[in-house]
């Protein structure tokens, strides 16, 4: 296992991370799976209130010593948050279920467009101060799904030990991208990337022809692994989270990590990445470039934001992060499709002719569907 300086905390965790989402349906198996990679070089678990029983289970298999093997980080709830108090009354049963005294990373969950102004609105800045005081929490952190734009506001408005975003082979440029990951180093932060294979969908909706340039390359390594050595050659990419179902998977993503080292990729592998990445967005159902011709919008609609997260909808059938970017970030900051009037200003500057007040009524539909 390789390891590597966790921003400026003093800490040196595993490259890889034990994501604790997607425990197998059996407890003893997910006991398991948790001790094997704690036994073999992973000192970093992340889990969440909101994880199902995750928290408890996790607990259990941190008994018989297995606490001391990891910094153990898990989120706060925020959709709960109904007043400042409640900020420690979900850490105070998260300890308990989690069975410790206290959290190594503590996490104000999924800093969307609404739930950063409840953070704003019920201290929870004061509140990661107060715990790490108290000794309930050792550092402060929030993980995100969101535009760029908001993440380098939620960055740059606390001191932050550590940032949680979702990146990945086909996010280079989307919610946080790798310029929200740039940007969050350059102030010590650590960095931990979540979603490394979207919850697996990048394997499952694989484009033929992608398979086919893999096949052709002459460096051999699988789907997975160039995903994972595309995020890890990134220095600035602390630890890569992978939410693991079944051992087997486990063992394979350990295997992979062996030489997760920085700066590995030559510019020929990022080039072949990149064809990677276009042959999965020649399945996007709208043809739009990103120009931003059609901006601003009177009205304040994100046109190229919206498509963009359409698209990646039409590319990853019943991924719902997408619709989760959507609707807790672009429709609450004003700039949802709600908005528009059809004053049709934006088609006479799209160098592509969309019909663009007919698509974005199209991908409003798919984005406001129900994710939970």
């Amino acid at each position: 296992m390789q390891y590597i300086e966790y921003g400026n905390t003093g800490l040196k965790v595993s490259r890889f991370g034990l994501g604790c989402m997607r425990f197998p349906g059996s407890e003893t198996e997910a006991i398991e799976m948790v001790r094997y990679a704690l036994d073999h070089g992973v000192n970093y678990s992340d889990t969440a209130y909101v994880y199902g029983n995750s928290e408890v289970i996790l607990g259990k298999a941190l008994k018989d010593g297995y606490r001391d093997k990891t910094y153990l980080a898990t989120k706060s709830p925020i959709w709960n948050i109904t007043k400042h108090e409640d900020f420690e009354k979900y850490l105070d049963e998260q300890l308990l279920r989690l069975e410790t005294d206290h959290i190594d990373v503590y996490l104000l969950h999924n800093l969307g467009f609404d739930n950063w102004q409840k953070v704003k609105q019920y201290d929870g800045f004061s509140f990661l101060d107060k715990m790490i005081q108290k000794g309930k929490i050792k550092h402060k952190a929030f993980s995100f799904h969101g535009t760029l734009a908001l993440f380098k506001e939620v960055v740059n408005a606390y001191d932050w030990e550590m940032a949680q975003i979702q990146l990945n082979i086909l996010d280079e440029y989307q919610q946080a991208g790798v310029e929200g990951l740039q940007h969050a180093a350059k102030k010590g932060m650590a960095v931990v990337i979540m979603e490394p294979l979207r919850g697996g969908h990048i394997l499952n909706h694989c484009p033929g022809q992608a398979l086919d340039l893999i096949n052709a390359y002459p460096e051999k390594r699988s789907l997975v692994e160039w995903a994972f050595r595309w995020l890890y050659n990134m220095p600035e990419a602390t630890v890569i989270l992978s939410g693991t179902s079944t051992l087997d998977q486990l063992k394979d993503n350990l295997n992979i990590f062996e030489n997760a080292r920085p700066s590995v990729m030559s510019s020929g592998d990022l080039n072949f990445i990149k064809s990677i990445r276009e042959q999965f967005e020649n399945k996007s159902s709208i043809n739009c470039t990103g120009c931003k011709y059609c901006m601003p919008c009177p009205n304040g609609v994100d046109i190229p934001q919206i498509f963009k997260l359409y698209n990646n909808a039409s590319m990853m059938e019943g991924y719902p992060v997408d619709r989760v970017v959507y609707q807790n970030t672009i429709v609450p900051s004003g700039c949802g499709v709600d908005q528009c009037i059809e004053c049709g200003l934006c088609m006479e500057h799209c160098p592509q002719n969309i019909k663009i007040p007919e698509n974005l009524k199209k991908a409003h539909e798919t984005l406001n569907q129900k994710f939970r």
